[in-house]
């Protein structure tokens, strides 16, 4: 694909790869437990972009992933959480119409800490959407001892009588991936691929540009900070006669104070942000790139409606 270019929209007459199963499967759970992690394990390649701050993945994002029996869609969305802005709203509102339409939901819990209040709420909501299939699935078992493994999967086991498996993994060392792969595919109707062989996700090249750059900001910041970042493309254009290709990008947060904490001592850490987002996306438009970041102010715009819907949300 080139910079300019989204995957293409799937459809009846795609040239997709053999008959077999084919469907959508989520994985919802508490923020932070390790759903894009282990989607960009399963698809091979990074799509959505990972932190340890809560709430990192904000939109649906969908990566593909082709088996010799059919074609996985796995749609990441943001972790169910107690909403304080419209923001947060927006964003369960999005996970609750992805876990309407999906064939499959994975719920995840880490195997490094017990079942919470938390989980066993993401849990029980799950009774809502009776058309899709439940697989229980115990994160990042390579941090965790297996007395922790053990406990974790009981516990999982005890939350619902209608798990279709319950399977520990870890998408780090990719320890029983292929278990889960096979488990979620034999769950999905049959039917052609969805998707044209060789795409990874439906994300726009200038989005998935935005996420890059969002990532490398989210860096070290402050508790409270991650929230308040959004990234907006304003133009991505390769330059005539170069091998080199120009992304002019918007930092957007909050407060003036938050606008010092992202730009650092003498733009110290602005220039790191665009070091660190510039080696992941030159490999993803395969040429080098040449990164102009501004930071700006939109104030409080997690919870404005029309600040938001000029973000994207």
């Amino acid at each position: 694909m080139t910079e300019n270019e989204s995957a293409p929209a799937p459809g009846p007459d795609s040239p997709a790869s053999a008959e077999g199963r084919s469907g959508f499967v989520t994985f919802v759970g508490r923020p932070n437990v390790g759903k894009s992690t282990l989607t960009n394990a399963l698809v091979g390649e990074k799509v959505a972009i990972t932190s340890d701050k809560p709430q990192t993945t904000r939109r649906a994002i969908r990566g593909i992933l082709n088996r010799p029996g059919g074609q996985l869609v796995i749609v990441d969305t943001p972790g169910l959480h107690k909403p304080r802005t419209l923001l947060g709203q927006r964003l369960n509102d999005l996970v609750e119409q992805v876990l309407g339409d999906v064939d499959v939901i994975g719920f995840c819990v880490p195997a490094t800490e017990k079942v919470g209040p938390g989980d066993r709420r993401i849990a029980e909501s799950l009774n809502g959407y009776g058309r899709a299939q439940k697989v229980a699935i115990v994160t990042k078992t390579d941090a965790a001892t297996r007395e922790q493994i053990t406990k974790r999967l009981i516990e999982v086991d005890q939350l619902r009588e209608d798990w279709a498996a319950v399977i520990p993994l870890s998408a780090l060392t990719r320890d029983q991936l292929d278990v889960l792969s096979d488990e979620l595919l034999a769950l999905m109707p049959e039917g052609p691929a969805l998707y044209p062989e060789g795409v990874v996700t439906d994300e726009s090249t200038e989005d998935r540009i935005a996420e890059i750059i969002r990532e490398a900001a989210l860096d070290g910041v402050r508790d409270e900070l991650p929230h308040s970042i959004a990234v907006v493309v304003e133009d991505v254009a390769r330059r005539e006669d170069s091998d080199l290709t120009d992304i002019y990008a918007d930092i957007v947060v909050e407060r003036d104070s938050q606008k010092g904490i992202i730009i650092g001592h003498k733009g110290s850490r602005l220039r790191d942000v665009g070091v660190r987002a510039r080696a992941q996306i030159e490999p993803l438009l395969g040429t080098k790139v040449f990164l102009k970041l501004h930071v700006r102010i939109a104030k409080e715009w997690q919870r404005d409606p029309k600040q938001l819907g000029r973000l994207g949300f």
